[in-house]
């Protein structure tokens, strides 16, 4: 096996991760260009996953504060300010977790999700094979018929406004974001918080993302996504790989050797001191 020192990969992820004190994001811009650069980030680090994150961009590799005035918090204003702007896709996506998705790189992920070409009438499709929950179901009928709504005032449309109703609404919520169906567009200052976020449907608010991510192939983006994803993290196992993607190890492992096939990935690989399989960039073990 060829064996890839910690310290030449933790070299790497300095770059890629933007740890490094030069590296780091000063504004807007400097975040729209992370984004750019890295086809896909988490908004903050999710514990077991590696991949770049907003938060660790601005902070540093720490966790993410509890209290309000840290600096590194100022990733929430960028995040506020730029949802209405349409510069990158923002929802929970990979895991359920909250992501930035660079314009270019969204229509890969359209291309994996369950709609097939008409969104104002496959969900009941979705919701007929059992794959879509009642309250899933309600939240993107609502949004289709009535526009933009806050949170608040989706869950009174929908009648889920009581405490028992939160975890099934939130988890609607994430299922119709996870399949690209809705993402959060904006800020309503209204509720207890005076902050909420407005909901809208993906196809009605990108409209031109549907027609982008037809000519592409489910082969074709899961390749793209973890292409991406190596050249972020540098090295990373099978179960890594699918554990943020959550695909069938058959689709991984296809994506897996088509990259390898491509020259764009070495098997074989090892960690310094580990026993493990690790699959690398080339430029990591040259």
């Amino acid at each position: 096996m060829v064996e890839i020192s910690d310290s030449r990969l933790d070299h790497y992820r300095q770059n890629t991760y933007r740890l490094k004190d030069d590296l780091k994001l000063q504004d807007e811009a400097d975040a729209l260009s992370f984004v750019k650069e890295r086809g896909f980030v988490y908004f903050w680090p999710i514990k077991g996953i590696q991949l770049p994150s907003l938060w660790a961009a601005v902070a540093g590799n720490r966790p993410v504060a509890d209290a309000h005035d840290d600096p590194g918090h100022v990733t929430w204003g960028w995040k506020d300010a730029m949802l209405d702007k349409r510069r990158w896709y923002y929802a929970k996506g990979l895991r359920g977790r909250a992501m930035m998705i660079s314009l270019t790189v969204a229509p890969f992920f359209y291309a994996l999700s369950e709609n097939y070409g008409d969104p104002e009438s496959d969900y009941l499709q979705l919701y007929e094979d059992g794959l879509l929950s009642r309250e899933a179901k309600a939240i993107y009928e609502t949004l289709l018929h009535q526009g933009p709504l806050a949170t608040v005032t989706l869950r009174r449309k929908i009648h889920m406004t009581g405490k028992a109703s939160n975890s099934p609404f939130e988890r609607g919520l994430v299922t119709l974001q996870r399949d690209f169906k809705i993402l959060p567009t904006g800020i309503a200052e209204v509720g207890g918080w005076r902050y909420s976020f407005i909901y809208d449907l993906v196809h009605r608010y990108y409209p031109d993302l549907p027609a982008k991510a037809r000519p592409i192939t489910r082969k074709a983006a899961r390749q793209e996504l973890v292409g991406l994803y190596f050249d972020s993290v540098g090295a990373a196992r099978e179960p890594d790989v699918r554990k943020l993607f959550q695909w069938p190890r058959k689709d991984i492992n296809s994506s897996l050797s088509a990259l390898i096939e491509a020259g764009k990935l070495v098997d074989g690989c090892r960690l310094e001191g580990k026993e493990d399989a690790y699959f690398a960039l080339p430029a990591l073990v040259q």
